[in-house]
């Protein structure tokens, strides 16, 4: 994403009102992707398997542009391609040495789709990780005390639209209305008003706040029937069974990375984020008629089987829907910040990121922040039970992602490996392959 464009997928309106949209990508021609390819440095036109880029050399670079007057390079804001963040090095400083913290991952060269604004690899179209993110990643964990931070967003209906809803459920009655479909989820909607979004942990006018809060209301859409998925599986509005959903009801799904993600040198100098970071939880709750919520003791089969399917499906949802690689890679970012600051990596390598942490000197909060989200209701019936909204969200708790139990060891010293394999750094420059 480039520009003050909020994500595709989703508009925010100035007073802060998010809504679906429908965003077809037509992509590129072959001579547009071609010529957006050899636009870039002849050393970033090509696809790796493992590109490394130093941190502290990539803000001195910011810097130095920006004291120029040149603006910010493509290739910084793009962090020179790469499309995840596999390792993150750390190389203490030695002597007259300076240290160093090294991110490294698969890269490629990158476009911007016109009809998206999404910029993705031209090869994989797989999303390019941004500095943006890097810097909200960065804030979030920045260099200090160790400190136990939520990041997340959660979009949910408010207590007194809650209440109207199940007013108007019980003057309208449990009866299939054959017929007025439309009149009742234009009534549900009217009474249910709009729900309100929070986001926790980074500021909401960030990209990174727009794709997590993109990523949970689009799964929601998903899972209520409102929106195709991107792959052949079941959604929680077709395993639905007959009675197995009451009228007062309340779904609420939320992404949480896979926290056994972080593979561990010995040393703790390194770490690799393995597997696919994150999956898709289902906790079921019910909605009395005072609007409040409380805990089912009931499991909602069609929910575990749709946050199971959707879990088992993630790389292949990703691989078609920019916006959830896009979503694994927040969490691998501030997985890995969260790492940074655990270890003392600022400490060890020298560089306090003076710049990226600082608003005022690299500006991230660029973007319209979603307050509020228009309320989306599919109105199915199954034995003359209606089957309800949907709440949740993303809640990332990334210290545990680092914590001794989810870590796994590297007993086969590859990590290790890998870490020594890039610890020759370039007399110049910020990334090299």
């Amino acid at each position: 994403m480039s520009g003050g464009s909020q994500p595709a997928g989703i508009s925010v309106d100035p007073q802060g009102v998010l809504r679906a949209q429908s965003i077809i990508s037509t992509g590129l021609s072959a001579t547009q992707r071609k010529a957006a390819v050899e636009a870039l440095p002849g050393d970033l036109q090509k696809k790796v398997p493992l590109r490394k880029v130093a941190l502290s050399r990539l803000e001195k670079a910011l810097v130095t542009h920006a004291a120029d007057g040149r603006g910010v390079p493509d290739e910084i804001e793009k962090l020179a391609g790469l499309t995840r963040v596999q390792y993150v090095f750390v190389y203490p400083a030695e002597g007259d040495t300076p240290g160093e913290i090294v991110l490294a991952g698969p890269a490629e060269p990158w476009l911007t789709d016109p009809s998206n604004g999404r910029v993705v690899g031209a090869e994989t179209g797989s999303p390019t990780v941004l500095l943006e993110d890097l810097a909200t990643a960065l804030r979030a964990f920045a260099p200090g005390h160790p400190q136990d931070r939520l990041v997340g967003c959660s979009i949910d209906p408010t207590k007194e639209g809650l209440a109207a809803m199940q007013a108007f459920l019980a003057k309208t009655g449990h009866v299939n209305p054959q017929g007025n479909v439309d009149d009742l989820v234009n009534g549900m909607k009217q009474a249910l008003g709009e729900q309100t979004v929070s986001v926790q942990g980074v500021s909401p006018a960030t990209h990174f706040a727009n794709v997590m809060v993109e990523a949970d209301y689009r799964m929601k859409l998903i899972g209520i029937g409102l929106e195709p998925p991107p792959v052949k599986m079941a959604t929680w509005i077709e395993l639905a069974s007959r009675g197995a959903t009451t009228a007062n009801a309340l779904q609420r799904w939320y992404f949480v990375p896979d926290y056994e993600c972080v593979r561990i040198a010995e040393d703790d100098l390194a770490i690799e984020l393995v597997g696919r970071g994150v999956k898709l939880c289902g906790a079921d709750e019910v909605v009395r008629a005072d609007g409040s919520r409380l805990s089912s003791t009931k499991s909602d089969q069609a929910s575990v089987g749709f946050t199971q399917a959707f879990t088992k499906n993630y790389a292949a949802i990703a691989a078609r829907n920019p916006v959830y690689a896009q979503l694994r890679n927040m969490i691998d970012l501030v997985v890995a910040a969260a790492y940074m600051q655990e270890h003392d990596a600022y400490g060890k390598a020298g560089w306090g990121a003076d710049t990226l942490v600082n608003e005022k000197a690299y500006p991230v909060e660029r973007l319209s922040a979603p307050t509020r989200a228009e309320t989306a209701i599919h109105a199915v019936w199954r034995k003359n039970r209606l089957l309800t909204p949907i709440g949740g969200g993303v809640t990332v708790h990334p210290r545990m992602a680092i914590a001794p139990p989810n870590l796994i060891m590297d007993e086969q010293g590859e990590v290790k490996s890998a870490h020594a394999a890039a610890k020759d750094l370039p007399a110049n420059g910020w990334y090299w392959d």
